[in-house]
């Protein structure tokens, strides 16, 4: 859930409940039904996973109805809670990583989010086997040709409402609209026809930090029992389906996730980001011997797109003393220089990253001759993520960069640069979401999910469940 969403929303006086009380299942009980889930999970042929604003909070963003909910605070007067971190860089929890591992295991077949956070989609979740029904706040849609454009910041508005950006394919060129639903807009059918098809032949409909009180998204999952299915709501508070499900476990997700995996003996994989620049280099003749040329770094979505995720940029040319150093601190990023056209140098590119990102700076370079003409190569954009986020896994560090694309011009010539800016790994025992989780990071970049110190983590492993 985004803030900014929560604030763009139109008033409504009717919201459904807020601010219930939290409950939690004894260990034992809790340990029972956490088996019994992976039992149900193992047997099922068409599992659907149903999420709520319940999933994200573990990722540092408020729920809606929760004790810290959006709404609760507002009904007691006390405004709109904090968020842990800038919410273009919220991580997916260990409860979205399982999920697409179940995916990939050929278990889960599809997923359906209340959520308009994009954490499925950048967990990779392929985007045909998720409906957003209530949009997603960093998706712009096409109305003519339908194309979807999934940004690194978020869209500033709601509503289906036209942004400031078209679309880029040239024959169209439509003005792109918000994804994100107002509280009287009708559920695309685009996103609600296949999950209301999913539903029907689910055995299972594994419903996860969802109060079920929003219709008619919460009536999705009862659909399965009418075809011989089955509901299990995981929650900390009591949902009007409850009676309906043929399990109830009260625990927090991730740590009922995080049981489920371990008894199905499945790797929670790690999350690893990879964020996109442009970087362009144009040139113009001022003397038949020297140049002038602009640097500019910008976002892959054009020049009226932000790149959140970078504070500034120091640009050196470490072959070259008689080239001053700069520091670009203002979007879009651009450096002009005058230079010999004969005499070829390297420019160093530092990007210092903002806060939420696992690494403090990510660098590039850029060998620079204008005498010599490059050639433009295009690779595949899912095949450099792919071995991009292998390095990093298997590096357990980020940093990693690569080309995707150069595009060379008679005067001007640009890349697509991919860096990989996260690597999140999880703690897979269920013990580690017994307490209110933080997130850390260590020399090395990576950033690690654990719980804060309490009466649990201190618990000797005599005294720890099975799951130890």
């Amino acid at each position: 859930m985004s803030l900014g969403y929560a604030e763009k929303l139109s008033y409504r006086e009717d919201v459904g409940t807020v601010g219930m009380s939290e409950i939690f299942d004894s260990q034992n009980v809790l340990e029972e039904k956490i088996a019994e889930l992976a039992a149900m999970i193992q047997k099922s042929k068409h599992l659907v996973a149903f999420t709520g604003a319940g999933i994200s909070t573990s990722c540092g963003i408020p729920d809606f109805r929760g004790p810290k909910g959006v709404w609760t605070l507002q009904r007691k007067g006390k405004g709109v809670p904090e968020a842990s971190l800038p919410f273009h860089r919220a991580m997916p929890s260990l409860t979205h990583m399982a999920l697409v591992e179940l995916e990939r295991a050929g278990i889960l077949k599809f997923v359906i989010s209340q959520n308009v956070d994009s954490l499925h989609l950048r967990s990779g979740i392929p985007r045909a086997k998720l409906a957003e029904l209530h949009g997603n706040s960093f998706m712009e849609l096409c109305p003519s040709c339908g194309a979807e454009y999934v940004r690194d910041f978020e869209i500033e508005t709601i509503g289906m409402k036209e942004t400031s950006r078209r679309c880029s394919d040239l024959k169209c060129g439509a003005k792109l609209k918000d994804t994100v639903l107002d509280w009287e807009d009708a559920l695309p059918p685009k996103e609600m026809d296949p999950a209301e098809n999913h539903c029907k032949v689910a055995d299972i409909v594994l419903c996860l930090g969802t109060s079920l009180q929003i219709t008619p998204a919460c009536n999705l999952p009862l659909k399965s029992i009418r075809g011989g299915g089955k509901v299990v709501i995981v929650n900390l508070q009591q949902t009007p389906k409850d009676g309906k499900a043929s399990l109830v476990i009260h625990g927090q997700v991730d740590k009922v996730i995080a049981g489920v995996m371990q008894f199905l003996n499945l790797r929670i994989p790690p999350y690893v980001r990879v964020d996109f620049v442009q970087i362009s280099l144009s040139h113009s003749p001022k003397k038949n011997t020297f140049l002038r040329w602009k640097l500019r770094i910008q976002s892959i979505h054009g020049l009226k797109a932000p790149l959140p995720f970078i504070k500034s940029i120091e640009v050196t040319f470490p072959e070259r003393p008689d080239m001053k150093s700069a520091v670009l601190q203002k979007q879009p990023f651009c450096l002009l220089r005058e230079t010999a056209r004969k005499r070829p140098f390297k420019i160093v590119l530092k990007f210092n990253l903002s806060d939420g990102c696992g690494c403090s700076y990510v660098t590039s370079e850029w060998l620079v001759n204008f005498q010599v003409k490059k050639s433009s190569f295009c690779q595949d954009k899912n095949e450099v993520i792919r071995n991009l986020r292998d390095e990093a896994d298997q590096a357990s560090s980020c940093g990693q960069h690569a080309i995707v694309e150069r595009i060379v011009l008679p005067k001007s010539e640009a890349t697509s640069d991919a860096f990989v800016t996260n690597i999140v790994k999880y703690d897979h025992t269920p013990e580690a979401y017994t307490a209110q989780q933080e997130i850390t990071s260590d020399s090395n970049g990576i950033v690690i999910r654990r719980c804060n110190e309490g009466e649990n983590a201190n618990e000797t492993p005599s005294k720890r469940s099975k799951w130890s």
